[in-house]
């Protein structure tokens, strides 16, 4: 049976544990509404901007002018597959998630014999992916565990992109990241950026007779550029989003489990203390009606 000693000095461990837990929570609250913020802002600009892409480029599907962005490089060969993690902890299984799916998506296009290269933004996706797959690893740029994360950022990203991709190094990009829903829910997320996916043909498709100027190979040559810094931005927009909110959630579910701890312990804690006094007033009385 642990000392009351031992019991006082566990207390004030789990208490102090529970002041830097409360603390983590508060500072990730006022992070996540800034990151929602910028993320809930973004949407609209990429989904437009997807959305026209997809409208110019169903009208050059199966034409030969349509630019490598949209129609790919003519192979499947080679994958690219980005995966979007944070670079701190403590934020529940926002990373594990991330990591799982990213897993499933390397075994799928293993099993189907392709060609692989992994980019890792975020160095609990690195360290977790490093022993499995450190030989598809590829150099990626340093955008990660900034306060806030600027549009160069992901525009540095895809020129790199760009540049394995025209170089003829990779035929296919997906990213894999966390789109925020709310603090308590992250959507895992695959998003094929390379060749831009077109949407699907329905009867509600191309009604109306839109003319565009210059013609719409010229505008896809320098909206799809474009269009990857965009929905690059807006995953790791995403991403910090969720990642505030897993983390206000996990250390919000930390301080209550700490405070239910040290119930428990103090509870521990009187009931060895008044056992502690019995046992002296036993003694006591034994004493005094021996004299």
């Amino acid at each position: 049976m642990p000392s009351l000693k031992d019991l006082r000095n566990r207390i004030r461990s789990v208490k102090s544990t529970q002041k830097i837990t409360t603390a983590m929570k508060l500072v990730a609250a006022a992070k996540l509404r800034r990151a929602q913020e910028q993320a809930e802002a973004a949407r609209p600009y990429a989904q437009r901007l997807n959305d026209m892409i997809g409208t110019l480029g169903s009208r050059l599907a199966g034409t030969g002018g349509a630019p490598k962005l949209l129609s790919g490089s003519g192979a499947e060969k080679t994958h690219l597959v980005i995966v979007a993690t944070s670079d701190r902890g403590l934020c529940g299984a926002f990373n594990s998630s991330i990591l799982r799916e990213a897993r499933l998506l390397l075994r799928q296009l293993t099993a189907e014999n392709k060609s692989i290269k992994l980019m890792c933004l975020g160095r609990r996706g690195r360290d977790g992916l490093r022993r499995e797959y450190g030989q598809l690893m590829v150099e990626a740029p340093d955008v990660m565990g900034k306060r806030r994360i600027a549009f160069s950022d992901a525009d540095q990203v895809a020129n790199q992109v760009r540049r394995m991709f025209d170089g003829g190094d990779v035929d296919v990009v997906t990213i894999v990241y966390a789109r925020f829903k709310s603090a308590i829910s992250q959507i895992i997320t695959r998003r094929q950026l390379i060749p831009a996916p077109l949407p699907e043909k329905t009867a509600t498709n191309n009604t109306a007779m839109v003319e565009y100027e210059p013609d719409e190979e010229t505008i896809l040559a320098a909206l799809l550029p474009r269009n990857l810094s965009v929905q690059i931005y807006g995953a790791l927009l995403e991403n910090a989003a969720s990642e505030h909110g897993a983390r206000m959630t996990a250390m919000d579910n930390a301080t209550r489990n700490a405070g239910d701890m040290i119930n428990r312990l103090t509870l521990n804690y009187n009931r060895t203390r008044q056992a502690v006094i019995t046992k002296e007033l036993i003694e006591i009385i034994s004493g005094a009606e021996a004299v």
